[in-house]
């Protein structure tokens, strides 16, 4: 089992708690970066999102690919996995950034491939928002484009969404055959996507049965398309105590929402631009990305039993978030990484 985190690029997860002392600034993200290697973390997932979801749009929040490329010069071994959404992105001079970062980091950087959501947000940048399935046409071209120019020189291509002609990249990134690629999605549009052009499948927060549920059927269809084995990943949220009273007190403080919170009105233009395959609670909303419902709650021993749940259904990856975060990041660290290792 390898274990990730979200970059806590908002300034934090609780939509009900103003202030959860970590910054969205770069002095935290650099201190929490350098401090995971120590402490047994594989792998940072760095959101893409020019405004704040969690904290409410006033709020700051940091781009994703200048991180990246900062963290890659002062980090040593964690992958950098990077989100990027091909509707803010040419994907000739993504495919360009993203090799130089590769440089930079000797090989660890990695892409999240996420098709947009917020409408908002995408009017308030000036980019075009497409419906749900035309964007998973534009990733699918997006996707060609990069995976080539990574590869090969003299490459050429005209679709619907993108032309190149005669492109050359050079250097090609360090990772062979190409920098690892992740997404996420639902919809049957962003499942054949995925099958197809991609190496990882990351998912929402949910109980083993149900991740079980998704796994094979993205190997089903990745087997059907005659490709090797992808990876798969689960957001979770960790709340470790040694006692079942303290997790429940945190449990209480963490999902106390209201639904005039600040970033409320995001979460539901979030609700109206995907499509999920079950409906959503205001507790599943209080700490993103359905975080709760994977059930890394609990004691040590009660955590490391769920952990081993998942890994039997054929998770290879957890996306952890946590409040806050570095002194959370040290207990779940202590209490279950080092144990289970």
């Amino acid at each position: 089992m390898r274990y990730g985190y979200w970059m806590p690029v908002f300034g934090g997860w609780l939509r009900n708690v103003e202030d959860e002392n970590m910054r969205a600034d770069w002095d935290y993200v650099k201190t929490l970066a350098q401090r995971s290697e120590d402490l047994g973390y594989d792998l940072s997932l760095i959101a893409e999102l020019n405004l704040n979801d969690i904290k409410g749009e006033e709020a700051p929040s940091l781009d994703a690919w200048s991180t990246a490329a900062a963290l890659a010069a002062v980090t040593r071994k964690i992958e950098l996995m990077v989100a990027v959404r091909p509707t803010f992105h040419s994907p000739a001079l993504l495919a360009k950034q993203a090799a130089n970062i590769d440089h930079i980091s000797g090989g660890r950087i990695s892409l999240n491939v996420v098709s947009s959501w917020w409408q908002d947000e995408a009017k308030k940048y000036g980019v075009h928002f497409e419906q749900h399935d035309d964007r998973y046409a534009r990733t699918a071209e997006w996707l060609h484009v990069v995976d080539n120019l990574w590869k090969q020189d003299h490459f050429s291509f005209e679709g619907k969404f993108y032309k190149v002609t005669d492109s050359i990249l050079q250097p090609k990134p360090v990772s062979r055959p190409r920098p690892f690629i992740y997404a996420g999605g639902e919809s049957e549009a962003a499942k054949n996507l995925i099958a197809a052009q991609c190496d990882g499948y990351v998912m929402h927060g949910d109980e083993p049965q149900a991740i079980g549920r998704r796994i094979r059927d993205l190997q089903e269809r990745r087997d059907r398309l005659g490709l090797p084995p992808m990876k798969f990943g689960v957001a979770a949220y960790s709340i470790v105590r040694n006692t079942e009273a303290e997790v429940k007190k945190e449990l209480e403080r963490i999902t106390n929402v209201q639904g005039s919170a600040a970033g409320y009105k995001n979460y539901q233009q979030w609700l109206a631009g995907t499509q999920l395959e079950n409906q959503v609670s205001l507790q599943d909303y209080s700490v993103s990305n359905r975080g709760l419902r994977s059930g890394l709650t609990g004691t040590p021993q009660q955590v490391a039993d769920r952990i081993g749940e998942f890994e039997a259904v054929g998770v290879d990856l957890f996306l952890l978030q946590c409040s806050p975060q570095l002194e959370e990041m040290e207990r779940f660290s202590e209490a279950v990484i080092q144990v289970l290792a």
